[in-house]
């Protein structure tokens, strides 16, 4: 199918990481890896949370092993403000059987499985995409001219250049709301007696909640992360028509105000102090958008992770779609008669995937963000009930969570 093929895969993260093992074994005789940061992707430190029905399969496939850093989580705590209680009250408990990872490590892990024969190429970006009748041809903007390839995986995320080229008419949508996010060692965490490493926790208020969960550090200790989802002030000044992101030290001061107030008075105040206890260098905000291309195979060009589909983070399904998509590749160009039927089976099967995902985003960004019950008159029957309307499957463990 591609054996003496070229292959390039546009992006060198976790989707890139993984695109680029999946042409290796699917025959490609050559593969290049075009990453545009030049820095250490392995210090970013946010967290990603598992299914442990989803890493059985991906360790099956070959993408992941029991070696990468992980923690195991089992419950899913929900509170409310309650006064002057620590925690709140906590009006519910659902099961929630998934691993956590931090996003540095587990690049690392997967950076060391892409095979040394590929041509892995930190620091350059690729500035231009154009299909020919007999490959693809890529241009960089190291002035290192164009190179021509059988082959081009996009997964360059969500201002993909190779999306761009085969679906120009896809346009990342503003949600209306954002997300905070920090995470710090574990050591800084106060009174950390009271939160058990197992339990992920979702602290509701009216207009959105904070999810907070330990995850390892690569070395041996954990950290805490959270992800705070909720409208931002109505005169924030900031626009955010093209898609875009807030890194750590960056932050405008109404957004800092923003976060400060929602910690002093929505949350209860262990989980408020925890969102404080995180440094302005380690939190960056994330506006929410959500787009699927139509298509995630378009002739020679092929699209994954980031760059095919982003849905809202309430699904954990950045990374892990991401290694599915990989795993997908890899089975379709094993299994089909030659790489073009290989591409179409891969293109098709995947933008399904891409267009449910949306789909539950969406679903779990209205009820959890846009349109929240009323939290305190919520207990664990009711609790149940919603969630089992809001994630539209019944499965209380979230099994439509990570695809």
């Amino acid at each position: 199918m591609l054996r003496g093929g070229r292959v390039a895969v546009v992006g060198g993260s976790i989707a890139g990481c993984a695109a680029a093992l999946a042409a290796h074994r699917g025959g490609a005789a050559e593969v290049t890896v075009f990453e545009r940061a030049s820095g250490r992707l392995a210090d970013r430190g946010v967290g990603l949370a598992m299914h442990n029905d989803r890493y059985a399969e991906l360790e099956a496939a070959g993408y992941m092993e029991a070696a990468m850093p992980w923690l195991q989580l089992s419950r899913r705590c929900w509170y409310v403000k309650d006064g002057s209680a620590p925690l709140g009250r906590r009006i519910g408990v659902l099961p929630f059987p998934f691993r956590t990872y931090n996003w540095g490590p587990l690049w690392h892990e997967l950076r060391d499985r892409v095979p040394e024969s590929a041509d892995f190429r930190s620091g350059t970006a690729v500035t231009a995409v154009e299909v020919t009748p007999d490959g693809v041809e890529l241009a960089t903007g190291s002035g290192g001219g164009s190179e021509r390839f059988d082959v081009v995986v996009g997964a360059d995320g969500y201002r993909s250049a190779v999306r761009t080229a085969a679906c120009p008419e896809v346009r990342p949508k503003y949600a209306g709301y954002l997300a905070w996010r920090g995470a710090f060692a574990a050591e800084r965490l106060p009174a950390p007696e009271l939160w058990p490493d197992e339990d992920c926790v979702y602290a509701v208020f009216p207009g959105g909640h904070v999810i907070i969960y330990r995850i390892p550090d690569g070395r041996g200790g954990l950290r805490v992360n959270w992800v705070l989802y909720t409208a931002p002030p109505p005169d924030l000044g900031l626009r955010f028509d093209n898609p875009t992101s807030l890194p750590p030290g960056t932050l405008a001061a109404t957004l800092h105000t923003r976060l400060a107030h929602i910690a002093d008075t929505h949350l209860a105040p262990y989980w408020g102090r925890l969102v404080r206890t995180t440094t302005a260098e380690e939190l960056f905000v994330q506006p929410m958008y959500d787009f699927t291309a139509p298509h995630y195979a378009s002739g020679r060009l092929v699209l994954a992770g980031d760059a095919a589909t982003v849905a809202r983070p309430h699904t954990g399904g950045g990374a892990v779609k991401a290694l599915q998509d990989a795993t997908a590749l890899e089975a379709c160009l094993t299994t089909a008669p030659d790489w073009r039927a290989a591409l179409s089976a891969y293109g098709t099967g995947r933008a399904a995937t891409g267009r449910s995902m949306v789909e539950l985003g969406r679903q779990l960004g209205l009820g959890l963000v846009e349109r929240t019950p009323d939290w305190s008159a919520m207990d664990q029957s009711g609790l149940e009930k919603w969630w089992q309307q809001a994630d539209g499957s019944g499965a209380f463990g979230g099994r439509r969570l990570n695809s």
